[in-house]
């Protein structure tokens, strides 16, 4: 295969009879509903359902092996590889397969919307629904940037091609496959969209920190002032329901870039999860799912075409794809200046991290490092109570360097421009999961808010004698004694327990970083055993 990114369409499909590029919305919809891919509901949204697959498979994700990757990628568990010779046959596969196909869609666009460090891509798929969702996730060019648009980067998408894994050097029927020589992304087997938007985000990770720009998974919102805050935190943990403020204007939910400029979005839509969701709680998603949306995998009632979001018989994972411009208090374009604040989320089922903490740059990398949070009974099978479970730079599914990489450039940035961290607690208090209760989200907002206005900059702290956490002694708007842990627990000695085994978690997951400084090895849990 002799072939780059940029001509993949031209010549692989050159004798396409169909090939529909940049369809417009509506003409989308008409095919995915002429073609019965979907339906039409009573929001006006298009919902489709994925069989199978309703998320991620982050265990049929492979990186090719080649000059360009063998020495840049972080190879193992997350970043597994596949040999060139097996990447060459499963493309020939899925370009066969997508042209014995009657229609293609081609959408091109871009990530990224700082134009100096944008990515021009494209997206071939066989369903009109998963273009549609390419269109309403990644940024909509302009026609004068549509005549001038050149490829940098094409997936091809091919969901029903089923991988033999004997003969195809796959895990399963499904695979996405990413290669940074030729530029191309191989999706097959699943017909999860996600799968489309997330890899994109990997192949962003491996190319923006060689611009000495900081790719993040967190969602970013501006104050009137101009401030700007990042949100980190894995599912759970609230980073949507917390960035979406009526008083701050979001950048975005999910995917951001920090450059020598500020913060851009990556993406032009949001991918927001619908499970519960109600117009009193998320007005903003709730209003957002509109004509020209995709919802995946939501229950409709057949009569009134109305979606039950209650409803997660089909999945947990239900899903709600568009624009960002479907929401009113936004920043277009999605640029803005260096965060003031930097907030990590984690939702400890454990009741022993305080409710927040200001940061030292040390702890803001070793935390940055750990991402933790706490996986819930019922999220996964086999998981019968609540564990601890850390993802590296609250992402590591989706990076392809190594986490060392991102957190050296977060201190660097934390430093150059005087950035403000905290790592702020969403989950329980008083006890753990099943003892105690969730602390209050009304309490989490004026934590959030005393941290975004400066007003815990300079405030006295005292050190948690266990974690060696920061914590303000005040915080407007919240009990003193909801902000010290083991106050809010009737057993003490439970709480010096299960904090003492939650620090052991944290010690443990870090011997995953070697080549951490010893600076920021000290920056984790004060107890280190007995």
């Amino acid at each position: 295969m002799n072939t780059t990114a940029k001509s993949i369409a031209s010549e692989q499909f050159a004798n396409h009879k169909n090939l529909h590029v940049n369809l417009s919305v509506p003409l989308l919809v008409e095919k995915i509903l002429a073609r019965g891919e979907g339906i039409l509901t009573a929001t006006g949204a298009v919902r489709a359902t994925t069989g199978k697959y309703t998320g991620r498979s982050p265990k049929d994700r492979f990186i090719v092996r080649d000059k360009v990757s063998e020495n840049t990628v972080d190879w193992g568990a997350v970043n597994q590889p596949i040999d060139e010779e097996t990447f060459e046959r499963l493309y020939n596969k899925v370009i066969d397969h997508l042209n014995a196909k009657d229609e293609l869609f081609s959408f091109k666009g871009f990530a990224g919307a700082d134009k100096k460090y944008r990515l021009a891509v494209e997206v071939i798929n066989e369903y009109a629904w998963h273009n549609l969702f390419a269109r309403q996730l990644f940024i909509v060019p302009t026609e004068e940037e549509l005549a001038e648009h050149e490829t940098e980067f094409t997936v091809l998408s091919a969901p029903t091609l089923k991988a033999d894994p004997e003969v195809d050097g796959t895990r399963s029927e499904a695979f996405i496959v990413i290669s940074f020589e030729k530029r191309v992304i191989l999706i097959g087997g699943t017909e999860y969209a996600g799968e489309i938007k997330k890899s994109i985000f990997s192949v962003m990770n491996y190319l923006l920190p060689q611009q000495d720009v900081l790719s993040m998974h967190c969602s970013a919102n501006v104050g009137k002032e101009g401030d700007v805050a990042l949100f980190f935190g894995l599912s759970g943990t609230g980073k949507t329901t917390l960035s979406a403020d009526p008083y701050r204007k979001l950048i975005g939910d999910d995917e951001h870039g920090w450059s020598p400029n500020g913060v851009f979005n990556i993406e032009g839509g949001c991918y927001a999860k619908c499970a519960d969701l109600s117009k009193e709680k998320e007005p903003q998603i709730y209003n957002a799912i509109r004509f020209g949306s995709v919802l995946e995998n939501v229950i409709v009632d057949e009569k009134t075409r109305e979606p039950d979001y209650s409803d997660t018989s089909l999945t947990e994972n239900t899903r709600a794809a568009y624009p960002l411009e479907n929401i009113d208090n936004i920043v277009m374009p999605s640029v803005a200046g260096h965060p003031n604040t930097i907030i990590f989320l984690t939702a400890d089922a454990s009741g022993t991290l305080p409710p927040i903490s200001k940061l030292t740059k040390e702890q803001a990398m070793y935390h940055f490092l750990s991402g933790y949070t706490s996986k819930l009974a019922g999220t996964e099978r086999g998981v019968t109570e609540p564990e601890a479970t850390f993802s590296a730079c609250f992402g590591s599914p989706f990076l392809p360097l190594s986490p060392d990489v991102y957190a050296k450039m977060l201190g660097e940035k934390i430093d150059q421009y005087n950035a403000n961290v905290f790592l702020v607690n969403t989950g329980w208090t008083g006890g753990p999961y099943g003892v105690g209760e969730r602390i209050q989200l009304s309490y989490t907002r004026a934590m959030i808010t005393a941290a975004l206005e400066g007003e815990l900059n300079k405030v006295e702290t005292i050190q948690d004698e266990i974690f060696g956490l920061h914590i303000p002694a005040h915080v407007p708007g919240v009990p003193d004694e909801v902000l010290i842990p083991k106050n809010t627990w009737e057993d003490k000695d439970a709480y010096d327990e299960a904090a003492k085994k939650l620090a052991m978690e944290f010690h443990k997951n870090f011997e995953k970083f070697p080549n951490a400084s010893e600076d920021i090895k000290a920056a984790g849990p004060l107890y280190k055993g007995e």
